[in-house]
């Protein structure tokens, strides 16, 4: 008994209001409008690649949705420079000798288009898989290529990944599935204490020893894993200025991902203007790209036709994120935010990845709008661009206006937000959050999540989540959070694939998120204190 009266203040300090409860859910699940903005989000204006004018089109579709919803002051606060401008405009790969076959196939962003339809002989020369970031193995495996093919690609259409035979079936998971409880009950358990080692910022090498590895990804800031991807991507230049350099005609590859038809398409390895362009390059599905090897292997003569059709700029262009609000009343220059981001990749129409997660953030700002709720801090929503190459848009805004992660040189703005909720792991409903370190935090999201546990909303985990952008924010010290969602298909279908498309969206668990979200802002909005913070991160002096 004396135990609980002790902890009794704690929690009854965060007070829910379950007639506004009541009311959020009402508007969220009675008047939904979240499918409508998914729909005009990817149908409409699908897909959304960082710098291309289709991302433009769909942030100024965006942008009327929130003015139209009565949000104050929706804008585009420009970052920059990013990168090359690159949208495809038609595209097809062809097997024409032995025997014609269309090809499952997607270009990859930022390589050459072609002048008109190639149609040339392939040849099987593939590269050495590098799985980590390791510059230093990419480059050791750009240097052996290089030896063994120099002066033997000329106007060929390259197979470039090293293919693994069939085996056992690509894919043995269930293709959908939801968090079981007992996986809920390991995801909030603590992870095992561990020391983190010392890291060099003028040497990001990770460790070749698997386990030294490990700890190295573990102990490294997100920002300097965002400079080792720098270094990464000046590796993989130099694979290009050599396929360039030998005059080969298109490239094809395919990953581990690419089952059951599916194509996982990203980029080459060029989106910096500095960096050389890639030859014509396409993702094939494993199914089309095995065919094609073994063909070769057997010394069977194989023609490929290619084509791609795409605009580029020679020079970076800047990029935008796109910011709105709703001022608030006693607490106005205090701050809550939340964002997700918007840009995607092309295969589909960035359905999954990230257009819920935008179209949920769009829809909470709606919700409260809609219910005239009374909130004493200002509600500000961001939705990100450059997320896909290296969380580029959200890290661009917090430097210009809470902080540099690397110098921790703060803004007169980072004592004035109180928080950062984002939203970034596919269509799968919320099934709690992930705390990020932030021990204080814990209670606090006890007592939010307390009316939401009948829709699988309970679980709180100490544990930290990476790869979005409540990371640019975190790394300043300031409160940002990720929400536990069910996984669903994003990990075995959708997740960069043809299929990230709005057949993959589950209304139920969008419009479950969209309310659970806008309760979370409501009570941070009138909390009488703002949200708790870990110690400040310490400055990273960088040679």
């Amino acid at each position: 008994m004396l135990i609980a009266a002790l902890a009794f203040p704690v929690f009854a300090q965060e007070k829910v209001d379950l007639d506004i409860i009541h009311k959020i859910k009402q508007e969220a699940f009675d008047n939904s409008k979240v499918m409508e903005t998914l729909s005009g989000i990817t149908d409409l204006n699908g897909p959304r690649l960082t710098g291309s004018p289709e991302f433009r089109q769909a942030a100024e579709w965006a942008k009327s949705r929130l003015e139209s919803y009565g949000i104050a002051n929706v804008r585009f606060e420009r970052w920059g420079p990013f990168g090359r401008s690159w949208s495809v405009r038609s595209h097809s790969v062809e097997l024409v000798e032995p025997r014609y076959a269309r090809l499952n196939a997607i270009p990859l962003a930022w390589t050459e288009p072609t002048a008109g339809p190639v149609t040339a002989e392939a040849v099987y020369a593939s590269i050495e898989t590098v799985e980590s970031f390791s510059p230093r193995k990419i480059r050791e495996a750009n240097a052996k290529f290089q030896a063994e093919w120099r002066g033997k690609l000329k106007g060929k259409i390259v197979l470039l990944t090293r293919f693994k035979p069939a085996g056992e079936p690509a894919e043995t998971k269930p293709l959908l599935r939801r968090y079981t409880d007992q996986e809920l009950s390991d995801i909030a358990n603590a992870p095992t204490p561990a020391v983190k080692i010392p890291i060099d910022p003028s040497n990001l090498e990770p460790p070749d020893d698997p386990e030294k590895a490990r700890q190295f990804f573990n102990s490294i800031p997100f920002w300097l894993l965002m400079k080792m991807f720098d270094q990464y991507m000046d590796a993989m230049t130099e694979k290009n200025a050599f396929l360039k350099s030998e005059g080969v005609a298109a490239v094809l590859t395919t990953d581990g991902r690419s089952h059951t038809g599916l194509v996982f398409a990203e980029e080459a390895g060029a989106f910096r203007a500095k960096d050389t362009l890639a030859p014509p390059t396409f993702r094939v599905t494993k199914e089309n790209y095995g065919r094609i090897v073994r063909l070769l292997e057997k010394n069977s003569p194989v023609k490929v036709r290619v084509e791609l059709k795409a605009d580029l700029s020679r020079g970076d262009v800047d990029a935008f994120n796109i910011i709105g609000e709703m001022p608030g009343g006693a607490k106005a220059d205090e701050t809550v935010m939340i964002g997700a981001h918007f840009d995607s990749w092309h295969a589909g129409t960035g359905t999954t990845d990230n257009a819920t997660g935008s179209a949920v953030m769009i829809e909470v700002m709606r919700i409260l709008k809609t219910l005239g709720l009374k909130m004493d801090r200002t509600v500000r929503i961001g939705l990100w661009s450059g997320e896909e190459q290296g969380l580029l848009g959200s890290l661009a805004y917090v430097r210009e206006h809470f902080g540099d992660p690397a110098t921790m040189k703060l803004t007169g703005q980072h004592a004035k937000l109180s928080g950062y909720f984002n939203l970034d792991n596919g269509s799968g409903k919320i099934r709690g959050v992930y705390l990020q370190g932030n021990d204080a935090m814990r209670p606090i999201f006890a007592q939010w999540l307390s009316p939401w546990g009948d829709l699988g909303a309970r679980t709180i985990t100490i544990k930290d989540t990476s790869g979005t952008d409540h990371q640019s924010f975190d790394a300043v010290g300031l409160p940002g959070f990720q929400f536990i969602q069910d996984p669903l298909d994003y990990g075995t279908v959708t997740h960069h694939s043809d299929m990230d498309v709005y057949e993959h969206a589950i209304e139920a668990d969008l419009m479950q998120a969209s309310a659970i979200i806008a309760s979370m802002v409501y009570e941070a909005a009138n909390r009488p204190d703002m949200l708790p913070r870990k110690t400040l991160p310490k400055p990273v002096q960088v040679k």
